[in-house]
């Protein structure tokens, strides 16, 4: 057992809280304060509706912007909403283009999945990072809805990403993109999808991402590595939260130690290079380090950057977050590496 670990299960035993405040930068503590005003209250003690309608962080960092007019001018972007084939129906899509994108000149392009746990959350919700993605990328960027638990327990959500990447892949031509330069992103709940659907893609031989951006992606359902014994009172997300999610995740059949929901024990050889970003105030940071040793291994080109004094879900705060622009310019800059890579 590692040193951390064995002092985060005597600090539990002993009933000592962790005291992630002290942790917390100046900015994204305003964040969370502004999310407590509007009324946010705990996972943990809400019905799936009631954690689905009530204040995001999204709306805490949009009160945060209305006070202030220097957080008001946004990059001008091209966005509309769309429908696409997932894999039982039409899913939700929303599209992110470069306003002054040369006619004729195809962009590469970014497939997005948002977080939520697979339970909450929308494309409305994640508009923040595939916004700024478009922008910093000089990138296409679709940002797909799917699926959720526990109307549709998994694997319907990624057998959605699945599709919507088969769909991407197919109808980039149309959209301004460039079909041979595709890479994929996603958030918690939504790098898991994004990694599966790499995985997948390996899998069924087909074509796979020329990159990976893996935002604190959830990869494993142990609750009791190094950063949920520091973290496990964390806000926005704790150790109840996400046990939370998994309640209403599993409840059909794909259980706790599918290879999903574990990707850190899964296969994971000839997967494309991945930017791994966590947070230090969140308890999925050690199955991200995890994931990040394990795709180094296969892939050198794999990085890992953590971002210390942010927390869970700070990646999409850019417009108030100092720590959130520094890694939206991380992982723009290693998306471009990549597609540049690709070209040669």
């Amino acid at each position: 057992m590692q040193i951390s670990q064995l002092l985060g299960n005597i600090k539990s035993a002993m009933g000592i809280a962790d005291r992630d405040d002290s942790d917390l930068d100046a900015d994204m503590k305003r964040v969370l304060d502004a999310h407590a005003d509007l009324g946010a209250k705990p996972l943990s003690q809400l019905s799936v509706e009631e954690a689905r309608t009530q204040p995001s962080l999204a709306d805490a960092v949009d009160k945060i912007r209305a006070l202030d007019a220097a957080f008001a001018v946004r990059p001008q972007l091209e966005v509309r909403d769309f429908m696409i084939a997932g894999a039982s129906g039409s899913i939700p899509a929303r599209l992110y283009q470069p306003a002054d994108a040369k006619d004729g000149a195809a962009l590469p392009v970014v497939v997005y999945f948002h977080g939520g746990g697979f339970v909450i959350a929308d494309l409305e919700t994640y508009d923040a990072t595939p916004r700024a993605m478009a922008h910093l990328a000089n990138a296409i960027v679709i940002s797909v809805h799917y699926r959720q638990a526990p109307e549709h327990p998994l694997p319907a959500a990624h057998d959605d990403a699945f599709a919507a990447w088969q769909w991407v892949l197919a109808n980039a031509t149309q959209l301004g993109g460039d079909p041979a330069n595709v890479a994929i992103m996603g958030e918690s709940a939504g790098g898991n999808l994004a990694i599966n659907t790499s995985i997948r893609a390996r899998d069924a031989g087909i074509q796979m991402p020329v990159h990976q951006v893996l935002v604190y992606p959830f990869v494993s359902t142990d609750m009791e590595t190094p950063s949920y014994h520091e973290h496990r009172n964390a806000k926005p997300l704790d150790k109840a939260g996400m046990q939370w999610f998994a309640d209403k995740v599993v409840a059909g059949e794909v259980g706790k130690d599918s290879p999903l929901l574990n990707v850190v024990d899964a296969d994971l050889s000839r997967l494309p290079a991945a930017t791994i970003i966590t947070a230090q105030v969140d308890p999925l940071r050690s199955e991200g380090e995890t994931l990040a040793i394990r795709l180094q291994a296969e892939s050198p080109r794999s990085v890992l950057r953590n971002f210390d004094g942010v927390t869970h879900e700070f990646f999409g705060m850019g417009d108030v977050v100092s720590r959130a622009r520094e890694a939206q310019q991380f992982a723009a800059e290693r998306l471009n590496e990549a597609f540049k890579r690709n070209l040669h």
